[in-house]
């Protein structure tokens, strides 16, 4: 083993600057056929690493090849397997587990020994080993560097390092005084053993010289010591002289002791006298208001501007005397004690005198703003009046009140009431209840007032106004609650009447309701809108800024629903000790605020909407449009505010109204009936979805819900070509082709002239389906004039479908060529004239005037029996060849008929 370590130092570590420690011959478990070496090396340069390589010989075995090398700093776990009972296997743990079994335990263990030698001197991270006996891992032997002097350390660490292994690096002093040695000695290298006799013979010479310098300076010696016993004396003369120093420096150090203990007490009492003087500083620089501030808070003009900026920079000052932080137990402090009665009893007689001077500027502002409506109400309420031209004639415009110089002057108090949400949360929130009591009662009969002279500019005059329901049986005009709560659905029997079509779906005939009235009720209803919008938002912006409420702060997941009522006034608020609350508990409380105020809005919106749809149903549409666009427009300021879900809401009911109005048209096509003594012609149901598309095409362009209308369009159409093909199914009195052909002519035009973009499937279904039926309804008409002859020709096609060669049907008894004379002689060309001109005049009644479709017909006729014409002629040629039998009319006689029967009529 000692030969291949050797080897391996020569061959294969000395080239890489590496030494080589330790060799273990192992093989991986499982295979012990394949040999190799593990070594244990350290580099010759600094910073030293230390590394596991794994050597083995090559495939002819003539020479050692380095395969694999590791840090030892990557190693993580050194198996032993059995610490008790001896066992070749051992693993390392590097990056994965390599499993190994030594040739021999001894081999093994010198291996495992050195691999924690060296993680011990040069490795930080300490290497689990595990199963390892206890008498392998043994401390290295400490070397005191204390007492060596600097230059001698490498020799040292070079001693330490021998207890690693017999391998040690050379430091560069060394390996110089090596390499002169060795130079001096020619045979230092070919012959070893002579060169360690001569470095023997050197070494005992250099021993004798030793010896002798040693005994030659035993004088030197002598004197040496001599010189310290003089030394020692004078040190003990020295130290009687330090004796007595030191007892005449007693009685001076008790005296110092004294002085030192009284200057401390001075000092100690001075430091308290200046905390002492700073505790008073705080307490009267904090908890010191200043005169005027009292007045103000006791006398100061709460009307006047320069009186309220008084008050709240008195009450700014109090709150921050109130607010300050003391240190422990200045509470106990009589003074203190006082002086915080003193800011409550302020506060309080503040507080108290606020809220009340607060209600009645409330008040004020309540009757002042009450006075405007009387007026108003009087007119409105007029008994024996015609309410539209009142309106004309007192001017009365469709606009609310504006509430800015109200919220102008509440704002002057608006510091004064953050003041006393963060000092008495229990009287602002009766202000707040106050407020909302007032504003409520004053919105309410504002509110109410606008929606009536709404209602009224809506349905004219007092005669259509009674006829919606909205005056009572006095004459007078009823509250907008009561009046609406009237327009109730009549009854099934009167359904007919009520809604017979898209033009006439509520009570009002189809002549009083034109273009100039919707527009009318749309502008009227975007007026009501636009007038609530920045009323809404600017009693949202007066309350945040008043009462220092955050707003538009969107909360995810708890958008605002009808059941966030506030009942009494009372709000359900989230507050801690302090008056802090969290922003969503703020943002709810003004939503509930609004609610409480406006609680009228919603369900005017409503009545007002139902009475639009009363009077028309088509009015849906328009408001459909405008709620969508206002509640866009307002998620897209605040979508949690109150607005927006008010808006929200009622758009529900307008989308309900929408798909109703859409339902009850399908229903009605359904319901149709037509006459059995008359002509059926373009279908009620058709014509009307041509106004309805028209009209939904005007109103919904560049509108946020077109796909509300794309839907509503999909479930007509369809609802139409059900209902269409149904009539002609039933219909007695016009074919089943004309009704269908005529029908889905219309609605195939109608769409194309309109282009809507949803229904272009149904467009080419309606073209198809006008196609099909003209072609059969030509086909079906044209089999009358000439019965006999396609009877016949029908006839000679069954024979040859039967097999019978077209030269041989004119051996039929029932085909010969007599009877084919016999049958053209029935339809001589005067006769086909007649039968065609009959046919023309059985065309003209089926058809219907308005959709004009005679000549297409006659047309479509015309070349239909040009094709059965040369059909038969075909025939003629085929199965009777050479027999010179023709029509007794030809190409040309046909145009000629069809073209002076369409100009005769």
């Amino acid at each position: 083993m000692t030969a291949i370590k050797h080897a391996l130092q020569r061959d294969i570590f000395t080239p890489n600057d590496e030494r080589l420690l330790s060799i273990v011959n192992v093989c991986k478990a499982g295979k012990k056929k394949r040999n190799c070496f593990l070594c244990a090396t350290v580099t010759t340069e600094r910073p030293v690493q230390v590394n596991v390589v794994k050597v083995k010989k090559s495939d002819k075995g003539d020479f050692y090849k380095r395969q694999t090398a590791w840090v030892l700093r990557d190693l993580a776990v050194v198996d032993a397997k059995d610490a008790i009972k001896e066992n070749p296997e051992f693993d390392l743990h590097f990056e994965k587990v390599y499993k190994w079994v030594a040739s021999s335990i001894a081999e093994k263990n010198t291996f495992i020994s050195c691999i924690w030698k060296l993680n011990q001197r040069y490795i930080r991270k300490k290497i689990d080993f595990i199963n390892v006996s206890s008498q392998l891992l043994e401390e290295l032997p400490k070397v005191a560097e204390e007492s060596v002097p600097s230059g001698e350390n490498q020799n040292v660490a070079g001693g330490d390092e021998e207890v690693v292994d017999e391998y040690q690096e050379l430091n560069a002093r060394e390996e110089q005084d090596i390499e002169i040695m060795m130079e001096g000695c020619e045979y230092a290298i070919s012959n070893a053993e002579a060169f360690a006799d001569k470095l023997s013979r050197e070494l005992q010479v250099l021993d004798g010289a030793n010896i002798h310098s040693i005994m030659a300076s035993e004088k030197q010696v002598n004197i040496l010591m001599k010189l310290l016993d003089e030394a020692l004396k004078e040190v003990d003369q020295i130290e009687v002289k330090l004796s007595s120093y030191e007892e005449m420096l007693q009685s001076v150090k008790e005296q110092m002791d004294q002085i030192s203990e009284s200057n401390h007490l001075i000092h100690l009492s001075n430091t308290n006298n200046l905390k002492l003087l700073s505790e008073i500083e705080f307490l009267v620089n904090h908890m010191d208001l200043a005169k005027g501030h009292i007045k103000a808070l006791h006398e100061g003009d709460l009307s006047s501007s320069r009186g309220i900026e008084a008050c709240t920079n008195a009450a700014d000052a109090l709150l921050q005397c109130m607010s300050v932080t003391l240190q422990p137990g200045h509470e106990m402090l009589h003074a203190v004690k006082q002086q915080q009665q003193r800011f409550s009893d302020l506060r309080e007689q503040f507080a108290r005198r606020l809220a009340s001077h607060l209600n009645n500027v409330f008040v004020q502002q309540f009757i002042e703003l009450e006075k405007g409506l009387i007026n108003r109400s009087y007119y409105l309420s007029v008994p024996g009046h015609d309410q539209s031209s009142t309106l004309a004639q007192h001017s009365i415009e469709l606009t609310l009140p504006n509430h800015h110089p109200f919220h102008r002057d509440l704002l002057r108090y608006a510091k004064l009431m953050e003041w006393l949400k963060n000092t008495d949360y229990g009287k602002y929130e009766g202000l707040t209840t106050n407020y909302m009591d007032y504003l409520s009662r004053l919105y309410d009969r504002e509110i109410k007032d606008f929606f009536e002279v709404a209602k009224i500019k809506m349905t004219g005059a007092t005669k259509e106004g009674k006829k919606f329901g909205l005056h009572g049986s006095s004459g007078k005009l009823t509250g907008s609650t009561s009046s609406l709560n009237k327009l109730s659905v009549q009854s099934s029997g009167n359904r007919r009447s009520q809604s017979s079509s898209l033009l006439d779906m509520g009570n009002m005939s189809a002549s009083d309701l034109d273009v100039a009235d919707r527009t009318k009720f749309d502008k009227i209803f975007e007026q009501v809108l636009s007038e609530l919008e920045p009323l809404c938002l600017a009693e949202q912006d007066f309350i945040s800024k008043f009462f220092k409420l955050q707003q538009n702060l969107s909360i995810p997941g708890t958008p605002m629903s009808d059941a966030e009522e506030v009942d009494g006034g009372t709000l359900s608020r989230a507050h801690n000790t302090g008056g802090l609350q969290s922003m969503s508990s703020e943002n709810h409380m003004i939503r509930q605020m609004m609610i409480k105020i406006f609680r009228c809005v919603e369900p005017e919106l409503n009545h007002l909407i139902a009475l639009g749809d009363k009077i028309d149903s088509f009015n849906s549409l328009y408001m459909l449009v405008k709620m969508s666009h206002h509640v866009w427009t307002a998620q897209n300021v605040d979508p949690t505010s109150f607005l927006s879900t008010t808006l929200g809401n009622v758009l529900v009911t307008v989308k309900r109204n929408f798909d109703k109005c859409i339902s009850n048209q399908i229903k009605q096509m359904e319901d149709v009936k037509i006459s059995k003594k008359s002509k059926v012609g373009i279908l009620p149901f058709v014509s009307e979805f041509e106004e309805f598309a028209a009209l939904a095409e005007s109103i919904f362009r560049n509108a946020e819900r077109r796909g509300d209308l794309d839907k509503a369009y999909l479930k007509l159409i369809r609802g139409v070509f059900t209902n269409v093909e149904k009539v002609a199914n039933e219909s007695q009195k016009t074919p089943r082709d004309v009704v269908m052909m005529e029908n889905f002519h219309h609605i195939f035009a109608t769409l194309s002239r309109l282009k809507i973009s949803c229904l272009e499937a149904e467009k080419k279904e309606a073209k198809q389906k006008y196609t099909d039926h003209l072609q059969s309804y030509v086909i079906y008409s044209l089999g009358q004039p000439l019965e006999k002859l396609n009877h016949f020709f029908e006839g000679v096609e069954a024979r040859v479908a039967q097999g019978v060669r077209e030269e041989e049907v004119s051996y039929q008894l029932a085909f010969n060529k007599q009877e084919l004379r016999k049958v053209i002689k029935e339809y001589p060309g005067k006769e086909v004239k007649k039968g065609l001109d009959n046919l023309y005049k059985k065309v003209d009644k089926h058809l219907c005037e308005e959709e004009n479709l005679l000549q297409v017909v006659w047309h479509s006729m015309q070349d239909e029996f040009i094709r059965q014409y040369k059909h038969f002629e075909g025939l003629i040629a085929r199965c009777y060849p050479g027999s010179g039998i023709t029509m007794e009319f030809t190409i040309q006689d046909i145009l000629d008929y069809f073209s002076s029967i369409a100009q005769s009529h």
